[in-house]
């Protein structure tokens, strides 16, 4: 890394916002404190001599915020080799995989692909990581506390590391055959979050009332896979209604969310309509993630393949909010991904049939809504989470996703990616990210 990140930044000069603004952004103690016009603010006192940056009309945004990431499993393709196939063959081969990984292993690939979203602009990443149980069937007989805690205590790791450079959030992924021990372990470890697979249980709606209980017991909020098949019974509503209860009988105002809801996609309007009350009336977050179930659903179906994703219309009409994630990257449920949220965003202009600009506000500001994190973005009052990009819009940047890009971490310069060009050389790039931070002390 170089001399000029991570630092404080004081002052963005010539920023060019969505609706067409050159401005000046000042920033004091993380968050955005002025826009004006450009040329017209100067830094803050409080802020260091070198705390300038000309921005030359890049275009500046919301830094975009991960809501469902697996850093766990993220960039293990090369090492698994599995076969292309459907959400069985992934979990068949991501398993029998996990059982020969080291705390080492995963923390270096964690480190790795965690510091790829943030060269790309992301800030905040909520990952699952796996109860790592060891049981495929209910006559096997669990691992150790030690080895069910593997993942947890990488990725745990991974988040110290770059505490002041980006926000991780956690999230215990526990299979339905999981121990309530080894989730407890898990949480134990440091992880934020209660996550599970109910639609892959025996009894479904017995393991969304277990992880809601376990999640009660530690004061925790709860983000759950839910109905990841194009078919086959709904947990979702069963969900919602139980958080509706906790909200209405006990003021409950922790953060709950479902990711993938791809059954939604496939439902009849009237059930559909259903579902999606509950979810509303629950203010359940929701997050598709339209790489990873495009690719695991529908292969059973070669003629007039379904889409995996959720009813994005009929839930954002109904005021549900709707984020957007990447989900896996580069392993046995998802063999590419750039780690990039203009990647989500351009797949949901094509496949969910949203505008650039609603793409975006999903991979940005309502992804942090539903993480429960404080607004951001180049508006006084917020948090100076912020990406400066190559672009001339938002259109521009999610159809052509510019290399050039400046990112900016609670008012601080965090990474930068360059584009350098001559008249001997072809075109290329280089982040300014390390490749394996010390800790920093978020200011």
């Amino acid at each position: 890394m170089d001399a000029t990140a991570p630092r404080t930044i004081g002052l963005l000069r010539s920023a060019l916002l969505p609706d067409g603004r050159l401005v000046d952004v000042t920033i004091e103690d993380g968050t955005v404190t002025a826009v004006a016009p450009a040329g017209t603010l100067s830094t803050p006192a409080s802020t260091p001599a070198d705390a300038t940056l000309d921005l030359e009309g890049r275009l500046l945004l919301t830094a975009p915020a991960e809501p469902h990431a697996h850093l766990d499993k993220a960039l293990s393709a090369d090492a698994i080799r599995p076969p292309l196939g459907d959400l069985g063959a992934a979990i068949a081969s991501w398993s029998a995989h996990a059982a020969t990984m080291t705390v080492e292993d995963i923390a270096d690939r964690a480190r790795t692909a965690a510091l790829a979203l943030l060269a790309a602009g992301t800030t905040s990443v909520r990952s699952h990581v796996d109860v790592l149980s060891g049981r495929r069937s209910p006559a096997d007989a669990p691992a150790s506390v030690e080895s069910a805690t593997r993942g947890a205590r990488a990725v745990v790791q991974v988040r110290d590391e770059l505490a002041g450079l980006m926000d991780v959030e956690l999230v215990a992924l526990a299979g339905p055959l999981a121990p309530d021990a080894h989730v407890e372990a898990v949480l134990d470890c440091g992880v934020d979050l209660v996550g599970g697979a109910p639609h892959l249980a025996e009894d479904p709606l017995a393991d969304v009332d277990r992880l809601l209980a376990l999640a009660e017991r530690y004061g925790v909020g709860v983000d759950l896979h839910t109905d990841e098949s194009l078919d086959g019974p709904v947990t979702l509503d069963h969900y919602a209604r139980a958080v509706s209860r906790l909200r209405r009988d006990r003021g409950d105002a922790r953060q709950y969310s479902a990711g993938h809801c791809v059954r939604l996609g496939t439902l009849g309007p009237e059930r559909l309509a259903e579902v999606v009350a509950d979810v509303a009336a629950a203010d359940l977050g929701i997050i598709t993630l339209p790489i990873t179930n495009l690719y695991l659903q529908g292969w059973q179906h070669p003629v007039s393949t379904p889409r995996g994703l959720t009813a994005i219309r009929a839930l954002t009409d109904a005021g549900v909010r709707v984020a957007a994630g990447a989900d896996n990257v580069r392993d046995p449920f998802n063999p590419v991904g750039r780690s990039d949220a203009l990647e989500t965003a351009s797949l949901l202009v094509s496949a969910g049939h949203v505008t650039p600009d609603q793409a975006y506000a999903m991979v940005s500001d309502t992804a942090r809504s539903v993480m429960g994190l404080p607004a951001a973005g180049p508006v006084p009052g917020r948090r100076a989470d912020l990406l400066a990009i190559a672009a001339t819009s938002v259109t521009d940047a999610v159809a052509n996703a510019p290399a050039d890009r400046i990112v900016l971490s609670r008012g601080r310069l965090v990474a930068r990616t360059e584009v350098r060009r001559s008249v001997a050389a072809p075109e290329r790039t280089r982040a300014s990210v390390p490749p394996r931070p010390q800790p920093v002390a978020v200011p």
